[in-house]
């Protein structure tokens, strides 16, 4: 065994799950007192074990709670993986822990990505590695994410060590109008996916509009090849599903399709929508189809024409996934502007940052200051306490984990970033970042940064520049 495989030989007591047998279409009995999700056992569960920590305090220190809260002279005391208290200055701290004085530095939450593909577009970038998009079908809901995630890629660690990344979702990619399922991952290094999964995290379906599933079926001479072909596609995949749901709900024998199983978990509000979309006429319709269809829409991702719509978003409950400044890359992020975040956030509409991108997501923190900024420019005097719900809490809530994860309240898994100045500083960097109470990033511990089984030897190993 290499000798500083050090995340692995923490990782060993994770149990593996059992391999499984195959199995083809199946005839199975529905009882309709029975919910959907009680029908059969979790196919690939999660065996997310924390890693050990310790009882620790981190007091003279500037607070962000993530839910726009912020406390000077905070203290922070976490044990048993959980948040035990966040508070001022007289806050208790029990005798006989570990105390860190942070006078100088701030914490918030751990940053959590809504939308990246680390894993199933792993580093190194080869067409080998290339897992993320199921392009044979325009629509896809049957394939799960977490089948292509390896979980060796280096990206975990750097964004863990340089973004303070302690929760993410995998998406399929955007080729598909129905890509299949997302998950949700802790940040943390394990021989399995199921040892990475966020437990009883719910599931995303990821969908696409617009340019991508038109030119990629259109290439191949086959519906969708315009925008109207997207949505017939989308609206007759629906009705296919509520067919199936109807058979499933009814009580008599059907034959199983994992895909309507996907879309009938939409329906029944179990599995939420990731939907990217850039222009804002055609999130305005997908707003329409999915109340046509009965499901709920989380969060449009891209979206850099939220801002056009942003009184219809907040008056529907959808969040908006955007950047900072990305722009111009293709004619449907032609029209966004940087101030995208700011009129949301003002509208009174969900904001979230993400990434998208093995690099951004190691400086989630730096694109909110931007967009703050851009903001501020325009008149909007945004809080830092409000920017960074921006990173943790409300990704958190669209992805249905906020009652576990996302801000800084006792009782909820310690997930946190101990950062060496204002996070919205270009110039901040993650000092310390633990996951469930455990450390495991410190900067100035070379024993506690992060290095993949495959990258052990090899230049550049564990590099947190």
């Amino acid at each position: 065994m290499k000798s500083n495989l050090r995340w692995s030989l923490l990782a060993a007591p994770l149990a593996l799950m059992a391999c499984s047998n195959a199995e083809g279409p199946k005839t199975v009995s529905a009882n309709p007192a029975v919910k959907p999700a009680e029908k059969a056992p979790v196919p690939f569960p999660s065996t997310y074990k924390a890693y050990p920590g310790v009882a620790t305090a981190i007091r003279n220190v500037t607070v962000y709670d993530g839910e726009g809260g912020k406390i000077e002279n905070g203290v922070v005391f976490m044990t048993g993986g959980k948040f035990s208290s966040v508070g001022g200055p007289d806050t208790t701290i029990p005798s006989g822990v570990n105390v860190i004085d942070g006078k100088g530095k701030f914490v918030t939450p751990g940053i959590i990505d809504i939308h990246s593909h680390l894993g199933d577009y792993p580093t190194p970038s080869v067409e080998a590695h290339s897992d993320g998009n199921e392009a044979t079908s325009p629509t896809t809901p049957e394939v799960w994410a977490e089948h292509s995630v390896w979980p060796q890629d280096p990206g975990f660690s750097r964004a863990l060590a340089n973004g303070g990344v302690t929760a993410l979702q995998v998406l399929p990619g955007s080729a598909n109008l129905m890509g299949g399922r997302s998950v949700v991952l802790k940040n943390v290094y394990a021989r399995t996916v199921q040892g990475m999964k966020f437990p009883d995290a719910p599931y995303g379906m990821k969908m696409a509009c617009g340019e991508n599933p038109k030119r990629v079926y259109g290439s191949k001479g086959r519906m969708p090849s315009t925008r109207m072909g997207n949505i017939a596609v989308n609206r007759q995949t629906w009705i296919k599903a509520q067919e199936y749901k109807k058979r499933r709900d009814s009580g008599k024998e059907y034959t199983r399709d994992i895909g309507m199983e996907t879309l009938a978990g939409v329906l029944d509000g179990d599995i939420s929508i990731q939907n990217h979309c850039y222009r804002a006429d055609e999130m305005a319709i997908v707003l329409d189809m999915a109340k046509e269809f009965g499901y709920k829409v989380s969060t449009f991702h891209h979206a850099v024409e939220s801002y056009k719509i942003a009184d219809l978003l907040r008056d529907n409950g959808v969040c908006s996934a955007v950047w900072a400044d990305w722009w111009g890359f293709k004619m449907e992020a032609y029209d966004a502007i940087p101030e995208n975040a700011a009129i949301l956030h003002n509208t009174g509409a969900c904001v979230i940052i993400h990434s998208d991108d093995e690099n951004q997501i190691q400086r989630l923190n730096q694109e909110a200051a931007k967009a703050q900024a851009d903001g501020r420019r325009m008149g909007f005097n945004i809080s830092d306490a409000e920017v960074i719900k921006w990173l943790t809490y409300n990704p958190a809530k669209a992805l249905g984990i906020d009652a576990k994860t996302g801000s800084l309240k006792a009782g909820k898994m310690a997930d946190l970033v101990l950062w060496n100045g204002n996070p919205l500083s270009v110039y901040a960097r993650p000092d310390k970042v633990w996951i469930d109470g455990a450390l495991m990033f410190d900067s100035s511990n070379p024993k506690l940064r992060p290095v993949s089984d495959f990258e052990l030897g090899q230049p550049g190993e564990g590099d947190v520049k």
